[in-house]
C-alpha cells in the first residue's frame, strides 16, 4: 500500500486534497486510480487508511476510513551527531528515520572535519520525509540545525537519559546503561564525528549528565555507531 502525507488534524470520514507534490507522485509516477486503498500520514504521530476518489498531477483527493494502529516506538530517542563528512549525515538522517528516532541533531564538535551548511536542512528533511513513507511511520523526526557544542550540552541536560558511546568507555556497556534505567523515556545519545570525541568534550559530557559507555572491542565509524547505538535503544525499548 502507497504511503502519502497529508493535512494534520483530519478524522476519518474526512475528505481532503494531498499536497501538491504528493498529487503529482500518485498520478504521474504511481499511475494511480480512483477506488484505490491508500495510507495517509499526518507526520505528527497518526496514520490512517484511506481511498482515493480523485488522481491528477494537480488535485489528487481522498477520503479517510480509519485510523490504523501507531508504528512509533514508546521512547523518544534524540540522536546528537557529530558533524561527519560527505553524504554521511544524510545516509545517517535515513537509517535513524527508519529505526524510529524522534529527533537527530548534528553538532559541531572539535574534530569535526565538515560544517554545517546554509540550505542542509530543507534537504535532510526531505530525506527524513520520504524514509517515514517507506518505512511506515506516521511521524516526522525533528531535524534541528547544526549546534555548536556548547548549545547541544546544555540540550543534553534536558534527557531523562544521557548515553555517550566513546572508544575510551569501559566497563559498561550501551545495554547494561539502558538496564540501569529500565523508566527512562526520553533518551539521549552522543556520537562522535569521524575524529571521535576529544576528552575534553566527554568530560563536558559526563558533567551535563551524560554517561559514557562501551560498543565492544572494535572502534565504530561514526555512521556505524550511529545506527547500531540507535537499533540497541529502540529495540530494548520496543
Amino acid at each position: 500500500m502507497h504511503s502519502f502525507f497529508m493535512e494534520p488534524g483530519m478524522e476519518p470520514g474526512a475528505e481532503g486534497v494531498l499536497p501538491p507534490e504528493e498529487s503529482a507522485h500518485a498520478a504521474r509516477v504511481l499511475r494511480l486510480r480512483p477506488g484505490e486503498e491508500v495510507r495517509l500520514i499526518d507526520g505528527a504521530g497518526r496514520a490512517f487508511s484511506g481511498e482515493l476518489t480523485r488522481v491528477a498531477e494537480k488535485e489528487t483527493r481522498f477520503v479517510i476510513r480509519e485510523e490504523a494502529p501507531s508504528r512509533e516506538p514508546g521512547v523518544r530517542l534524540t540522536v546528537y551527531q557529530g558533524l561527519p563528512k560527505a553524504d554521511k549525515l544524510e545516509w545517517i538522517v535515513q537509517k535513524l528515520t527508519e529505526l524510529g528516532a524522534a529527533r537527530i541533531v548534528p553538532v559541531e564538535t572539535r574534530y569535526c572535519v565538515a560544517k554545517g551548511k546554509p540550505g542542509k536542512d530543507a534537504r535532510l528533511a526531505r530525506i527524513a520525509r520520504e524514509a517515514v513513507k517507506q518505512c511506515g511511520r506516521s511521524a516526522c523526526p525533528e531535524i534541528a540545525a547544526p549546534m555548536r557544542f556548547s548549545d547541544a550540552l546544555a540540550d543534553m541536560r534536558a534527557r531523562e537519559l544521557m548515553l555517550m558511546p566513546w572508544e575510551a568507555a569501559r566497563g559498561r556497556t550501551l545495554a547494561r546503561a539502558l538496564e540501569e534505567r529500565p523508566q527512562a523515556r526520553d533518551i539521549g545519545l552522543f556520537i562522535g564525528p569521524e575524529g571521535g570525541i576529544a576528552p575534553e568534550e566527554a568530560a563536558a559530557a559526563e558533567e551535563a549528565g551524560a554517561i559514557a559507555v562501551t560498543l565492544g572491542e572494535r572502534i565504530l565509524r561514526t555512521e556505524t555507531a550511529a545506527i547500531a547505538s540507535a537499533a540497541v535503544v529502540l529495540m530494548t525499548r520496543g
